[in-house]
């Protein structure tokens, strides 16, 4: 499995030049069954690195949806939603029209319905639709006029989201909070970007780029993750650790239990990820920034809530009455 895996990681980096550990983080919140978001300045890759990661699978022929749904709608391998403030929800989740040569309405599925779908700049969506994500998210499955279709089992949504610029619609905490992870690419270094340069000048940037892992593969990772166990005493500092965000002088909103349910899925897919078969708490503490700064809300806007949630963590480490929850669990 780790060997299948390490196939997937060094073909993406075949065209994207990634820190590694940030890579391993994407592809943990794929096989957690999450979501990602990606926030950064534009023309970082964002958009690059979505598409080499659902290019790497070879996934099956495009199927249909479910019997009984209007239309011969299919299931794409891999969609992109190109985010402007005027698209409406039926241009993410599609819309029934009248079939002129049998007079029938007929379902034309919106870009959704696919395995892997890049939402590119999602903050440029107005709040209706930014909400037609919802259900999908969280659910896997899109409702449209009354009929409710289901998506795969490995749906997958990378969203990017830039920083600064203008006519941007801020996520609400209840939209953020469906995102298993918030990453920052950042800038490469000087040599990865002359690196970057060299390769991407010229449109042979991707050639032989193709898929090296099968969708079986995939299926059996998240298997894995399901069936990992957590040590009592990680639980016990997952549940210290969320609960301790609800009680901080800086945060004004602290993480739902969901929270934790997330952050325990994502620590065994990371587990999975780098080929062991338990989670720490040492891995708890790595991904609790990425995993619970975008859920929680600080009073002041000029405070980063992941230096909030990296407090909380050394203040737990040296907190008497949770090494007592962690001897006692």
């Amino acid at each position: 499995m780790s060997s299948t895996i390490e196939d997937l990681i060094e073909n993406v980096q075949k065209v994207i030049y990634i820190d590694r550990v940030k890579l391993e983080y994407l592809v943990a919140a794929l096989l957690a069954g999450g979501h990602a978001m990606l926030a950064d300045s534009h023309g970082v890759g964002k958009t690059s690195l979505a598409r080499a990661l659902a290019q790497s699978i070879r996934w099956p022929e495009k199927r249909s949806l479910s019997q009984g749904s209007r239309g011969n709608a299919k299931i794409e391998p891999y969609n992109r939603v190109q985010c402007t403030v005027d698209l409406l929800p039926q241009d993410i989740l599609g819309y029934s029209r009248l079939d002129g040569a049998n007079n029938e309405m007929s379902f034309r599925p919106g870009p959704i319905f696919s395995r892997f779908l890049l939402c590119d700049e999602i903050n440029l969506l107005p709040p209706k639709t930014q909400g037609s994500f919802f259900q999908a998210m969280e659910e896997k499955t899109v409702t449209v006029e009354g009929s409710t279709y289901p998506l795969p089992d490995n749906f997958f949504i990378i969203a990017t989201m830039n920083l600064k610029g203008a006519h941007l619609f801020p996520l609400p905490l209840p939209q953020l909070d469906r995102f298993m992870i918030q990453l920052s690419l950042g800038f490469p270094d000087f040599d990865s970007e002359c690196s970057i340069v060299r390769q991407h000048g010229s449109s042979s940037g991707w050639d032989g780029f193709g898929p090296v892992v099968e969708p079986k593969d995939l299926q059996s990772w998240m298997a894995a993750v399901d069936a990992m166990e957590l040590h009592p005493d990680v639980v016990a500092y997952i549940v210290a650790l969320v609960r301790a965000t609800r009680e901080h002088p800086e945060l004004s909103t602290g993480a739902s239990p969901r929270s934790g349910i997330k952050l325990s899925r994502l620590a065994r897919a990371l587990a999975v990820t780098r080929g062991l078969d338990y989670a720490t708490v040492d891995t708890v503490k790595e991904i609790s920034g990425i995993a619970l700064a975008h859920r929680v809300e600080t009073r002041d806007a000029t405070v980063r809530a992941g230096d909030v949630i990296e407090s909380i963590v050394g203040k737990l480490d040296s907190d008497p009455s949770i090494r007592k929850i962690l001897r006692r669990a």
